[in-house]
């Protein structure tokens, strides 16, 4: 037993006894970063910034041999789920449709490393866990009810705000009229010119919904399902309809049992009856969504919004090019050369499509089999650390670990995961899990028994 003459602080630092405590600005930063998304600029700003003044301190720290800051497994899950992601770019690039430019941006893709780093640090703690979960809860709260503002009003407040600094900064406001006039959706706090709100939420609902349990139970959490799902559906996008319905059925299976949360889909399927009666915008996606049911290639095409055609031309890059693809980001040039309706005016407008909108095709037509099978191997790794968790670690890196698996669900439509904003988010809800997974309950240095 210690002496009880001995302070605690050098308690911690006796031999044999780490303690793995993150910094305590990092929550703030990551949380920081986050609230500055609808200002992309200023958002990797902060990033580039957090991850330069954490570089230096971090590796430092970690090849000390000390854990003061992370675990030993969290830094190396962290460290892993990067280079799956970051490694098939990179030998992409190799012989890419444009090489030069290609190597240029795996070279600035190494600024996540040490943002990774950082985002597992700021979740290390039980203090610093509690802070980011709970902050990003807030901010997607804040988020929706702004969005709900603006479905009565017809204006996001706090978008409107945003634009009224950058109208008085810069003389310019965040869109252009042609961006305002061609909007069709619900989109909040992100803009008219950034048209991603649905996906946004209903990717970072997991920490809103679990919050929401934890504070006011199922009544807490069956007002920010409605809530968050009214937005989810007004913004638009079929993909974060289905994505928030993985949320809700593996947050609410443990909350209200499988009868009470049949019931929560059935009011679900009449709001969207009703939405579909009241909404011109909403009607339009459903109807589009009906024309799967149809035998021919044209109407799933047409449910599709055009990404058959899409997936046609990213089998062909994937034959032509199987073992590193075209180059991460070289969907739009190697587009053309595998267009499987070549002169026919596409679904989505002019232009050629800019990535294969599927995650499994993206990896497979970019980065190759080489690409697939890393992104697999970090999948599995990222499996075998919650499969040899203990239950108090799982339970407190549910909501990261649902967010992560609802936002790569491979049977899906996804943005671009090697684009800057998706790419970002994925990697920062890789780092909250791996670094609130394997952070050990009472602050010391996990086992390698409990970490896996």
């Amino acid at each position: 037993m210690p002496n009880s003459s001995t302070p605690p602080a050098a308690e911690a630092m006796r031999p044999g006894r780490t303690i793995a405590t993150g910094w305590r600005w990092a929550p703030a930063w990551i949380l920081t970063h986050v609230a500055l998304w609808p200002a992309p600029g200023y958002a990797e700003a902060v990033l580039v910034l957090g991850a330069l003044v954490a570089i230096y301190q971090l590796v430092a720290a970690r090849f000390r041999g000390g854990a003061e800051l992370l675990s030993h497994q969290a830094w190396a899950l962290s460290s892993v789920l990067f280079f799956a992601y970051w490694l098939p770019e990179l030998v992409s690039a190799l012989d890419s449709v444009d090489v030069r430019r290609a190597l240029r941006e795996a070279a600035l893709d190494l600024r996540y490393l040490p943002f990774l780093w950082l985002a597992a640090s700021a979740v290390a703690s039980e203090r610093g866990r509690r802070t980011t979960f709970v902050g990003l809860a807030v901010i997607m709260a804040v988020w929706t009810a702004d969005a709900l503002a603006q479905a009565v009003s017809g204006t996001s407040p706090l978008f409107f705000g945003i634009d009224s600094a950058k109208q008085l900064i810069s003389g310019r406001g965040m869109c252009t009229a042609e961006d305002i006039a061609r909007v069709d959706r619900l989109s909040g706090v992100l803009g008219p010119c950034n048209l991603k709100l649905g996906l946004v939420l209903a990717s970072l609902s997991p920490f809103l919904l679990f919050a929401a349990g934890r504070r006011f139970g199922a009544t807490g959490w069956l007002m920010a399902v409605a809530a968050v799902g009214l937005v989810v559906v007004l913004a638009g996008s079929r993909a974060s309809w289905l994505t928030f319905g993985l949320v809700i059925l593996v947050s609410g299976w443990g909350l209200l049992g499988w009868r009470k949360l049949l019931g929560v889909f059935a009011f679900g399927a009449i709001a969207l009856a009703v939405l579909t009666a009241a909404s011109p915008q909403v009607r339009e996606r459903v109807m589009r969504t009906t024309h799967v049911l149809q035998a021919d290639g044209e109407g799933v095409d047409m449910a599709l919004s055009g990404r058959s055609r899409i997936w046609g031309a990213a089998a062909c890059m994937v034959r032509q090019q199987p073992l590193n693809g075209v180059g991460a980001r070289g969907f739009r040039e190697a587009f053309p050369g595998c267009d499987p309706q070549p002169g026919e005016v596409a679904a989505w407008g002019d232009g050629p499509a800019l990535h294969a909108h599927q995650i499994v095709l993206e990896v497979l037509s970019e980065t190759g089999f080489f690409g697939l099978l890393l992104w697999l191997a970090g999948a599995a790794m990222a499996w075998r650390a919650w499969r040899f968790s203990d239950a108090v670690s799982r339970e407190k890196a549910r909501p990261a670990m649902l967010a992560l698996a609802v936002t790569v669900f491979p049977l899906n439509t996804h943005l671009a995961f090697y684009s800057t904003f998706w790419g970002g988010l994925t990697l920062l809800l890789a780092a909250l899990y791996a670094g609130s997974l394997l952070a050990s309950p009472d602050g010391t240095d996990p086992t390698p028994a409990a970490a896996g």
